[in-house]
């Protein structure tokens, strides 16, 4: 009966001793799934995300995933984001960029403040989406003729700035013949990322980027979001609908 209750004891504190590591390790395991978890967006509409594949409620592109991040990170449950699908919430940051003749650049002062843009997403050495998106800026801005500059400007900002330079940025804009009023601009990581994930264009690859436009009135706070390989003649419309004030006003947060 001694040996037995000495034995009982011997494994109680074995217990004891192994099982604060064990709940160390699950809290460790949840973690690190929390850490590595991924959500799905849609290059179109990135304010709808989901935690599963699939399509986009509204244009019906497939979702694509976008970088891990944590819970405290993630957007707000879907349920709360849907509700909030049609509202385009437009932040712009100042970040210091570089443009494709080298110049130091901020990106809201000196490229959007009181003007009328339209910002797409590229990286030079794309061969997919990239070159018909470049073409059909050039298309618009052809267009637009000598208002481009003045009245609207374009702007082509690079996903993949650890291998875009400027020199590289302009031999790019030069074959599809970018004209006055055609920004292309580069930098840092940090600085890019961060504007990527401003404007609703990060992505987990740059080969995932979004194919979306942006374009908006910042003096009179509003904006949408086109698809990029949208006929040129659907968003010279857009523009001229943005130039005149016809756009709906949407929540923009302004520059930070």
């Amino acid at each position: 009966m001694r040996h037995k209750a000495f034995v009982i004891l011997i494994a109680f504190c074995a217990l004891v001793a192994v099982a604060p590591r064990a709940l160390a390790q699950a809290a460790g395991g949840r973690a690190r799934a929390q850490r590595q978890e991924v959500w799905y967006s849609c290059p179109m509409h990135p304010e709808v995300k989901s935690k599963k594949p699939g399509s986009c409620p509204k244009c019906k592109m497939d979702l694509r995933a976008v970088a891990a991040a944590t819970p405290k990170e993630n957007a707000p449950p879907l349920k709360e984001e849907r509700a909030e699908a049609d509202a385009q919430r437009v932040s712009i940051p100042d970040v210091e960029l570089l443009d494709q003749d080298g110049r130091t650049v901020h990106f809201y002062s000196d490229l959007v403040k009181g003007r009328t843009v339209a910002i797409q997403f590229i990286f030079t050495t794309c061969t997919t989406i990239c070159p018909p998106l470049g073409a059909t800026f050039a298309r618009v801005q052809k267009d637009f003729g000598e208002r481009s500059g003045r009245d609207v400007h374009f702007i082509s900002v690079s996903v993949d700035p650890l291998t875009d330079t400027p020199e590289r940025l302009k031999a790019w804009g030069e074959k599809f013949h970018a004209g006055a009023g055609w920004t292309f601009v580069t930098g840092a990581k940090p600085q890019v990322d961060a504007l990527l994930r401003a404007l609703g264009a990060s992505s987990a690859r740059r080969e995932d980027h979004s194919p979306s436009v942006l374009i908006g009135n910042d003096a009179k706070g509003q904006w949408t979001r086109a698809y990029g390989l949208s006929m040129p003649s659907q968003l010279v419309k857009l523009i001229d609908d943005a130039l005149e004030g016809r756009l709906e006003p949407t929540s923009k947060e302004g520059s930070q």
